[in-house]
């Protein structure tokens, strides 16, 4: 019941301070003044609060673009205008939070140069800002947001009342704003809270090469907050004491002061799951407050992403269906693509039930895709609808900060929310009739402001007319006559008060058609007709009879169909639903074991692992109670393969090839756990990978030695064992030979510049060193006074080196540049860990043994650019023999697949034993590692790596039956081909029900399917961020 009083003073107050929605009000007055006082009041619906309470017949009294009083007992002030809702639904105004509305457009010309393009190592900007165009931290999103009528427009439409909006251009994309969906003035639209940081891994329009790989822009991010932190302490020291040098003035550090004073949260938009996790260790790192926007895959992982504790924003862009329309499409598809398709949908409704808090976001909806169409099949598919309110209104409210103002409708609130002509959630024939915005009502689908439906008699002295108008509100259809002589108009106008009508020549066998116009005055009409021969005759009509609505008022159940098939990981063809076990005991009888020791190779023996390690080898031995026993009579067994050089399971690029140096980059940022070739090589006997950074640079990035647990997660893939090694390279590649005569620029362009940057990298960094041991032996009350040195993460990296506490693996080819570099590392105290291709090592065996350096070279690689032609296949056995620990490695993932065989050839080609041959690709790389201690030899105590092979692992005959890590079973050929079986299973079933489903493909074979690459080699090269966003 609505309540006509005094209306309370507190709402006058409340004003004073909340009065967003008034015009700009340092604008000068013309004309009249207005008193006008804004109150309004909507009455009669069904309001969903958005406080888990839905109020029947409920009222909501605005005033000034505030809600002044909600619920059933609701006191307007005289003379209220009222709005009588009907029994509408009245939801919250939706509220986004990642958004680009009211932001001007990304400039395309910096991105649109030719390829290939010139060097741009620095930014040209002259101003003040970050030394890298990709970082616009300094952007303000209030300063650069102008409403835009046609975008609110098209937000309101789907239900959104706020967004967060932010240019989003570069890695850090400045501080976002928040501002309502009203037309009229920025003035009037932006809230006096700001909104968070944006941060994504594409540097937009940025026309600078670094970062050019993932990797890059993880670094960028990681030392530009370090630079962050420096940036704070150095002004306030210079304050405390001028009499120094003074730091340098820059925005953008300027605008991420309160990111690392934890004042403003960050935003991160992320691509996919992996990218999510990538982004929450960087801000846990820091210690910073992050919300992660996803992409369509948040499903994958939810263990991990619930272990993030972090909120999340998630977008409704499920994936298209594939395209599987004939035989020859369907054949292009993969099974990750079909299940992705099949399983994205539930992704919300599978986060709600992990618990893990998000918010949704309309952004990166494709053509033909609608928020409210997506926002329903959300729910079709599990999504709660309590939970799917709050992730667009409660949620985004609070991380956005204004949770006192937005979020729910109550008193104090803006009044910001929506009216539905049903549940908007559940009935897909919901439509949106209004969104009122700060108090402001927009029409969307509104109701005509008559209901013509009904029974009508219309009379004149030509004849009377019964008519019956039904259907739809908005669209009625309209009938004349009864019974034979009814017929339905096909040419109808109704308007508010007034009607036209045409009937057909056969009505009443009128001999013309009929032509009728009446005013409406009540529920009377009064007009004229004019019949079949022209001549106009007076009228008159009422409506006899209200429209009933037989429509049925429950919503139609569906049939919904859930995804078919459980998600594995990694969530594709070979996928595991588990990590596979770990036996207390296995007991491998009667096999030959290759031990990789002392010992040689010895036959008929029985291997025992204990929890996951080796525990004894011998003859006869017992098995445990409860023991896994294998029977490898006529097997071979050999510790599991070592690749010292591989490239795979590396996202968006191996080569941060833009700048000369590049060391603090890290492989071990950009790990794939999802990719097929872990799962392969496994089948070709490999256990432990280290991922090395190309050789587009002298100094590179920092690798990271992983074994192939297949179905762990990146972190589960680290071999956290293994010390820290990084990539550098000599040759052809550094010194930029074959890559065009564009790139003539950058330093070194020859073989002894090469050395020379070797020189000054290191005298910097022990420089570095040096001022950073000088800064922390001050007191404390001195190094507040003191600019403090920027930590630089490249050249810590170098000061690692220098101390012997991170090792190098080289890629070289030739002789001098080989002992060049032993040179510069003697030079400075540290030694040189391993040269990898080496082809010319058998030239300078002896002084490589001397230095103390390993090698791991190609078998038979040779002539295939001029810096290998002197390349030979005896190289690997003549290191052996040269008093160096050698090994071979792949640089390919096909060929890590038969390291057993490129090991064989150091047989024919140099004579080495069976003995010594497999050591090539066990315990040496090991060593090669300083992992020696945990892999690479059947010995007691050490991890249980192994892999039963059909016959001896040296001939070509023989393939890998099992590959164990730490005595768990992740490759069993029997097992490899019942998978096979269920892979195509699972294929059947998704493409029937492909073909069964009645939405769009998405138009050609394998598109929405967004192929990773999945395979680098040491000089591949090219951009992976440029046009990224």
């Amino acid at each position: 019941m609505i309540f006509l009083g005094s209306f309370m003073r507190y709402f006058f107050l409340l004003i004073i301070g909340l009065a967003v929605c008034a015009a700009a009000q340092t604008f000068p007055r013309e004309g009249l003044s207005d008193h006008k006082v804004s109150v309004r009041a909507f009455v009669n619906g069904t309001i969903v609060t958005g406080n888990g309470v839905i109020i029947e017949k409920g009222a909501i009294l605005v005033r000034d673009g505030y809600i002044a009083g909600v619920g059933q007992k609701v006191s307007l002030p005289p003379g209220t205008p009222v709005i009588d809702l009907k029994g509408a639904y009245v939801y919250p105004g939706f509220i986004d939070l990642y958004s680009r509305y009211g932001m001007p457009e990304i400039p395309k010309n910096k991105n649109s140069m030719p390829r290939p393009r010139a060097p741009h190592p620095q930014s040209r900007d002259k101003e003040a800002l970050a030394w890298n165009e990709a970082i616009n931290s300094h952007a303000d999103a209030a300063e650069l947001f102008t409403p835009n009528a046609a975008g609110a427009k098209s937000l309101r439409e789907q239900g959104f009342t706020l967004v967060q909006t932010n240019m989003r251009d570069g890695i850090f994309q400045g501080q976002a704003a928040v501002v309502l969906l009203n037309d009229g003035r920025a003035h009037d639209n932006v809230l006096p809270e700001r909104g968070a940081q944006f941060l994504s891994f594409s540097k937009g329009s940025s026309r600078q090469d670094y970062p050019n790989s993932l990797m890059g822009a993880i670094a960028l991010i990681r030392q530009t907050l370090y630079d962050a932190q420096w940036y704070e302490r150095a002004t306030a020291a210079y304050r405390a004491n001028p009499a120094q040098k003074k730091p340098e003035f820059n925005r953008a550090l300027e605008a991420l002061l309160p990111v690392v004073q934890k004042k403003t949260p960050l935003l991160f938009g992320a691509a996919n799951y992996l990218d999510v996790q990538r982004a929450a260790r960087i801000a846990d790192e820091f210690g910073l407050e992050m919300i992660l926007k996803t992409g369509a895959d948040s499903y994958k992982r939810l263990a991990d992403l619930k272990a993030l504790k972090k909120a999340l924003v998630v977008p409704l862009t499920f994936p298209p269906k594939p395209d599987v329309s004939d035989a020859n499409a369907s054949d292009n598809v993969s099974l990750a693509a079909l299940k992705h398709w099949d399983s994205a949908p539930e992704a919300p409704a599978r986060l709600a039930r992990a618990g893990i808090p998000f918010a949704l976001t309309a952004d990166g909806l494709k053509k033909g895709q609608t928020f409210l169409g997506q926002l329903r099949l959300a729910v079709k598919r599990g999504l709660d609808e309590d939970k799917a309110l709050a992730a667009l209104t409660v949620i985004p409210a609070r991380l956005a900060g204004i949770d006192d103002k937005a979020g729910a409708i109550d008193r104090g609130k803006l009044a910001n929310f929506i009216i539905a002509g049903g549940n908007l959630f559940r009935d897909d024939k919901s439509v949106i009739r209004r969104v009122v915005v700060a108090g402001k009502v927009h029409d969307v689908n509104p109701l005509p402001e008559f209901d013509w439906r009904g029974t009508w008699q219309l009379s004149s002295d030509w004849g009377n007319i019964p008519l019956e108008i039904s259907g739809k509100i908005e669209k009625p259809d309209v009938f004349a006559g009864r019974d034979s002589n009814r017929v339905k108009l096909k040419k109808s106008v109704l308007s508010k008060n007034h009607i036209k009508l045409s009937l057909p020549a056969t009505f009443n066998n009128a001999g013309g058609v009929i032509r009728l116009a009446a005013d409406r005055f009540g529920l009377k009409l009064q007009g004229y007709v004019l019949d079949g021969q022209g001549r106009r005759h007076p009228l008159s009509g009422e409506r006899r009879a209200a429209h009933e609505d037989k429509e049925k008022t429950t919503t139609k159940k569906e049939d919904v169909v859930m995804a078919s098939f459980p998600t594995v990981f990694p969530d594709k063809a070979y996928g595991l639903s588990a990590p596979p076990e770990q036996p207390s005991w296995v007991l491998i009888r009667k096999a030959t074991l290759w031990t990789a020791t002392e010992r040689g190779i010895l036959e008929d023996y029985d291997l025992l692992i204990k929890k996951g390690r080796i525990h004894k080898i011998g003859r006869g031995l017992k098995a445990p109670k409860g023991a896994r026993v294998i029977d490898a009579g006529g097997k071979h067994v050999t510790p599991g393969i070592i690749d010292e050089h591989s490239h795979i399971a590396i996202d968006r690029g191996v080569n941060e090839g833009s700048q000369a140096i590049t060391a603090e980059v890290r492989i071990g940022d950009v790990l794939n756990p999802d990719n097929i070739h872990i799962y392969r090589q496994l089948a070709g006997g490999v256990t432990t990978s280290q991922l090395l950074h190309g050789s587009a640079n002298p100094i590179g990035g920092q690798a990271q030695v992983i074994k192939l647990r297949w179905g762990a997660n990146a972190a589960g893939l680290k071999f956290k064992a293994a010390p820290p090694t990084i990539k550098f390279a000599l040759g052809e590649n550094v010194k930029q030979s074959n890559w065009g005569d564009m790139f003539r620029s950058r330093y070194p362009q020859t073989r002894m510049g090469v050395k020379e940057l070797f020189i000054d990298a290191f005298e910097r960094a022990r420089a570095y060193e040096k001022e950073w041991q000088a800064y922390k032996a001050l007191s404390s009350s001195a190094r507040k006074k003191t600019v403090p040195p920027r930590r630089d993460l490249e050249l810590d990296a170098l000061v690692e080196i220098l101390n012997s506490r991170r090792t190098i693996h080289c890629h070289s080819y030739v002789q001098s540049e080989i002992l060049g570099l032993m040179e510069v590392a003697e030079r400075f105290g540290f030694r040189v860990g391993t040269f990898t291709h080496i082809l010319e090592g058998y030239k300078v065996a002896r002084e490589m043994a001397a230095h103390g350096a390993m090698a791991s070279t190609f078998a038979d690689w040779w002539d295939y650019k001029f810096e290998v032609y002197e390349a030979i296949p005896y190289n690997s056995a003549l290191m052996v023999r040269g008093g160096v620990i050698a090994s071979v490695n792949s640089d390919d993932a096909e060929m890590a697949r038969r390291l057993n065989q490129e090991a064989a050839k150091a047989m024919t080609y140099g004579g080495l034993s069976p003995e010594e041959a497999i050591k090539l690709v066990t315990i040496n790389p090991a060593r090669q590692l300083k992992v020696e201690e945990r892999v690479g030899s059947l010995e007691a105590g050490k991890d249980a790596d192994i892999v039963i092979w059909s016959g001896s692992p040296l001939s070509g005959y023989s393939h890998v039956e099992q590959t164990w890590i730490e005595g768990r079973k992740y490759f069993d050929i029997g097992e490899d081909r019942q998978r096979r079986r269920e892979i195509a299973e699972q294929r059947n079933v998704l493409i029937q029900k492909a073909l069964k489903d009645k939405t769009p493909a998405a138009g050609k074979a394998g598109a929405g399917e967004k192929k990773a690459r999945l395979d680098y080699r040491c000089d591949d090269m090219e951009d992976f961020l440029r046009d990224a966003q």
